[in-house]
């Protein structure tokens, strides 16, 4: 499949005249020569807004059949692009190509997830409560409920997943799972590899005869572009993963609007590491190398990277720094996602560097002359300090973490309370450390929406338990995860039918109950089993 650098708006194909991009190699950095990619502004924000808005209701009305099958075709084009998908963004990007095979497989596979919850219908919260025409001193009117998708979601692509969180990413799969067109923002990080995707599901699209403004893609100057998809009215809520500025920038556009809508943003966590008395006894060694294998994947450049170690000081403690410093001096420098990144991460590790009472005590191996390569670092201080330094407790997005050293367990309880919200926690335990762990874990429950245990944060599984979120600034809203199955939650809002005929109401709430769905009556679970 050949990309030319148009834009996909609806079924067209769509040369921006408002200026042009190149994509860009990180790995050699230099642009990518050909082709050019012309960027869009208010004119295609408004045709493709415009075509989500006339593609809701007859999509969201489509047979659920259809609507899995749709997600189904999207996965398998995906896969029929096969090496030019992969070549492309490892271009795009400088990630391994094992890396974006796995890449490739979660996200074709979190589309057959969301198919197959599309199919079970679950999601739906179909639940009636019957008339009562003899209750006294009131009768009790027939009330039903089904969940309905908000309307057009905008999804922004992110920087560090060029696949999973981008174009037909998580925030996209969920949202066309609920029912929802999409109109996506490509990230400017990885504009042949979004085409090459977009291009995939349009095919879909036009191949089952669904509604053309199901689906766009723009490409866009990044703050203009967004902000004016995000202010226009025919979209209902937005999905982005990315900085707390951009998602915060999001927020305020969204909240501005005459008619304010949901934005469900991804922003920044230091993904804490709480290492146990008991356990780091009997295993500082284990943990210190299993810990250095997790910072450093990716180059550091995933939302659950470890960017923080909480532990007693003592002597144990002190294993762990020595093996986790040994293991990062073997590590190669690595090529991060753009340039930007690359800066940014510097700047990060420079700020800390900076403050008084903060030791470096490991660095990876040099980049050299490899461009745009981020060199891994560890970092050691003690609780106070952090207490005093906000500096401390900032992402530094990248392979670069701080180890904490507390005097005593009331102290790491304070430690943890000082905390942000975070997407993720990690204890490292051992069964003696679990009368403490008692007093911990009801403080990381309010701080982040996963807790881990004797593992290490970086690798989201797509299933239906997982949750990828968590309280301020982790996301700007704690009531949901951007990965899992309930993620389609985001794009759905509950509606009740009251004494409405049977013939007209949806199908899920139908008496017959034509799409066979277990459903919640009068009180009581009705399954068909």
């Amino acid at each position: 499949m050949q990309i030319t650098g148009e834009m996909l708006i609806g079924a067209s194909f769509v040369r921006g005249t408002e200026g042009q991009q190149q994509a860009f190699n990180p790995a050699t950095d230099q642009p990518i020569a050909t082709p050019t990619f012309g960027m869009g502004g208010q004119a295609e924000v408004d045709r493709a807004a415009q075509l989500a808005a006339a593609a809701f209701d007859p999509y969201r009305n489509l047979p659920l059949a259809l609507r899995a099958e749709f997600l189904e075709a999207i996965a398998d084009n995906i896969v029929a692009l096969g090496d030019t998908l992969i070549e492309r963004a490892q271009a795009e990007s400088g990630l391994p190509l094992a890396r974006l095979q796995g890449e490739r497989g979660r996200t074709v596979g979190q589309l057959r997830l969301f198919a197959k919850v599309v199919r079970d219908g679950r999601f739906l919260s179909a639940t009636i409560d019957p008339a009562q025409p003899a209750r006294a001193p009131l009768p009790r009117a027939d009330l039903r409920l089904a969940k309905m998708p908000l309307g057009p979601v905008a999804v922004f692509g992110a920087s560090n997943f060029p696949l999973a969180f981008s174009v037909a990413g998580g925030d996209t799969a969920s949202a066309l799972a609920a029912g929802a067109p999409v109109v996506v923002k490509a990230h400017s990080a990885h504009l042949g590899t979004s085409e090459l995707v977009g291009r995939a599901i349009q095919k879909a699209v036009k191949d089952l005869g669904l509604p053309e403004g199901v689906f766009s893609l723009l490409v866009g100057a990044g703050r203009k572009l967004g902000e004016a998809l995000v202010a226009h009215p025919a979209i209902k809520a937005v999905g982005f993963t990315g900085s707390r500025q951009g998602g915060l920038a999001l927020v305020r556009t969204a909240n501005a609007r005459a008619e304010p809508i949901p934005v469900y943003a991804e922003m920044s966590s230091i993904n804490p590491v709480f290492l146990m008395p008991a356990a780091l006894a009997a295993r500082a060694e284990s943990i210190g190398s299993g810990f250095a294998d997790s910072l450093t994947m990716g180059a550091g450049q995933f939302c659950t990277n470890p960017g923080m170690v909480v532990a007693i000081g003592d002597d144990n403690v002190q294993r762990f720094i020595a093996a986790a410093s040994q293991a990062l001096a073997a590590k190669s420098a690595q090529t991060m996602l753009t340039p930007g990144i690359h800066q940014a991460f510097r700047a990060g590790t420079a700020k800390v560097d900076g403050v008084e009472g903060v030791e470096k005590v490991a660095q990876g191996l040099a980049a050299g002359e490899q461009p745009n390569a981020a060199q891994a670092a560890l970092y050691v201080t003690d609780a106070q300090r952090l207490l005093s330094s906000p500096v401390l407790a900032e992402e530094m997005f990248g392979p670069a973490s701080i180890v904490i050293r507390a005097k005593d367990f009331d102290e790491v309880l304070q430690l943890a309370e000082h905390l942000e919200g975070q997407l993720t926690v990690t204890l490292q335990i051992d069964p003696a450390d679990y009368a403490d762990a008692r007093r911990l874990i009801p403080v990381l429950e309010r701080k982040a929406g996963r807790i881990l245990a004797n593992g290490f944060p970086t690798g989201v599984e797509v299933c239906h338990a997982m949750v990828h979120g968590g309280p301020f600034p982790s996301t700007s809203n704690a009531m949901f995860t951007s990965v899992g199955a309930t993620a389609i939650d985001r794009f759905l809002r509950p509606v009740c039918y009251q004494d409405l005929p049977d013939e007209l109401l949806p199908a899920a709430v139908q008496e017959a109950n034509p799409l066979r769905l277990p459903r919640v009556v009068d009180g009581a679970l009705q399954t068909l089993g």
